[in-house]
């Protein structure tokens, strides 16, 4: 098994880890793509995380 791609965001002292996956974008563009929730306090945010590779959409 291969290791997971993980992220890590630290909102006002609070920490989540959010799995990247491998997406290729409508573009043509590469990289990774993460979402989800996380709470903060009484507080629930909606995360999304865009890892692009620069140059990786084909040129015309």
């Amino acid at each position: 098994m291969s290791e997971a791609n993980i992220v890590s965001i630290k909102l006002n002292g609070e920490k989540q880890d959010f799995i990247l996956n491998k997406k290729d974008f409508k573009t043509g563009s590469r990289g990774y793509h993460a979402q989800g929730k996380m709470q903060i306090g009484d507080k629930r945010y909606q995360c999304n995380i865009l890892c692009v590779e620069i140059g990786s959409k084909p040129q015309k």
